[in-house]
């Protein structure tokens, strides 16, 4: 099937690739020139592990185009899908103007009946929203479709290629089939495509987001209640996580979720909730509670030199919001950086991936590490905002000799109580026990 992909984003980038490993021909559209250009030369702008291989393999086997002209993009296309930028708004609300820019631009160009995919997370209703914008020009049939996505940065592709479940809202038969036809290789295990209302698609990834959102956020409070009850948060995570009601996902205790699709999800959810005048409580306690928890150890690392970090040389580890990715954005790193730097500490920064990223953020403003050893090098403390896997099992030795005091504030919860102890190190962590010499 031919297939066009509107932006190259995060999401747009993936959609692409992956049909095309499936056996389509896809072409991605994309306005910025210099990323199509790098694209075309074999250059993937994101870090997501296994797209590479894919990506090569259909830029190889001719499966997998990109392209600055839209027209050109889209010609015989059956199925478009736009995976374009909805940022937030100030008020919280998703800003759509890149998806009705794209709608008004497709209704002249449209040659045949061909179906419009919303795969980008928007509001509730923008699916009638193109649609009436594309019809104000089109001069053929068309539907349009909602289908959100469900793809979790660093496991992205594996997402994709093996689905939970597959959601498309439509009312329309010729529509369904269509998507049934293209989605088939990818659900032959038999997990489900659920169709639905256009309305009902849109509000389900909102939904998803957002209870995931509030879970990792109770957890959080649970564990924050745990430190002034002397009780342990691994120990009640067991206790409910093995209740099959609940489940074992989305409850370890930590410094705040980040990224690109839970604060803005749990954000545009509230906003549209506030649109019809319905007070949504939970959901403005989660925002408030998760802006709170990605600095919580701060006050902990002031407190534990006497209410001064000026001077101070803080270690960082980790800056993307979960490993497995570069992306840094509302990544709780940025703001424990910003309030050391507010303090006059010195920051020294590792991350596998996403130390560029951030660098274009703060320039000079701290030091970026050649690894985590290389970061601890004369530090006061260590900062861990991040549970990349290579700083699951370090040299403690090796640390506790580089640093000029042995202790950690753990914002993920890496390492057991015990170790620490027998390590010798002050160790601070979240929802547990507080260890110190």
């Amino acid at each position: 099937m031919k297939i066009a992909v509107v932006g190259t984003g995060y999401v747009g980038l993936v959609t692409g690739t992956c049909f095309a490993e499936t056996g389509n021909y896809v072409t991605c559209v994309d306005i910025d020139e210099k990323k199509v250009e790098s694209l075309r030369n074999g250059k993937i702008p994101i870090y997501e592990p296994g797209l590479d291989v894919i990506f090569d393999r259909n830029i190889a086997q001719d499966r997998l185009h990109f392209t600055t002209n839209l027209e050109e993009g889209i010609k015989d296309a059956k199925v478009i899908f736009l995976a374009l930028p909805t940022p937030p708004g100030e008020d919280g609300s998703a800003d759509l103007q890149y998806v009705l820019k794209v709608a008004d631009d497709l209704g002249n160009l449209l040659q045949d009946y061909t179906v419009i995919v919303d795969k980008s997370t928007v509001p509730v209703g923008t699916a009638e929203k193109v649609q009436a914008k594309i019809a104000e020009n089109a001069k053929v049939e068309f539907d349009v479709v909602s289908n959100p996505e469900f793809l979790r940065e660093g496991v992205a592709v594996e997402d994709f290629m093996k689905p939970d479940r597959v959601v498309i809202g439509t009312r329309s038969d010729r529509a369904r089939k269509l998507m049934e036809t293209l989605y088939a290789p990818l659900v032959r295990q038999g997990n489900p495509i659920i169709f639905m209302d256009e309305r009902s698609a849109e509000l389900t990834k909102y939904a998803a987001n957002s209870f995931l959102a509030t879970k990792i956020t109770f957890m959080n409070e649970i564990a924050n209640m745990c430190e002034l009850l002397g009780a342990d948060v691994d120990a009640v995570r067991k206790g409910i996580g093995t209740d099959t009601r609940i489940g074992k996902r989305f409850l370890f205790a930590g410094i705040g979720y980040g990224g690109s699709c839970f604060p803005k999800d749990v954000q545009a959810l509230a906003k549209s909730a506030e649109e019809v005048k319905y007070d949504f409580r939970i959901l403005k306690s989660v925002m408030d509670v998760n802006e709170a928890q990605k600095t919580k150890l701060i006050p902990k690392l002031r407190e534990y030199f006497g209410g001064d970090l000026n001077g101070k040389t803080i270690a960082l580890w980790g800056l993307a919001f979960k490993p497995y990715t570069d992306d840094i954005r509302e990544a709780p790193s940025l703001y424990n950086i910003d309030l050391l730097l507010e303090a006059g500490a010195k920051v020294r920064a590792y991350d596998p991936e996403a130390m560029e990223n951030v660098k274009k953020r703060v320039g000079d403003k701290i030091y970026f590490a050649r690894d985590a050893y290389d970061a601890v090098d004369g530090a006061d403390a260590l900062l861990i905002a991040t549970e990349w896997p290579v700083f699951r099992t370090p040299e403690f030795e090796r640390i506790g000799d580089s640093m000029s005091n042995k202790v950690i504030f753990d914002g993920r919860n890496l390492y057991q109580l015990e170790e620490m102890k027998e390590l010798g190190f002050d160790y601070f962590s979240v929802g547990r026990e507080y260890i110190t010499k």
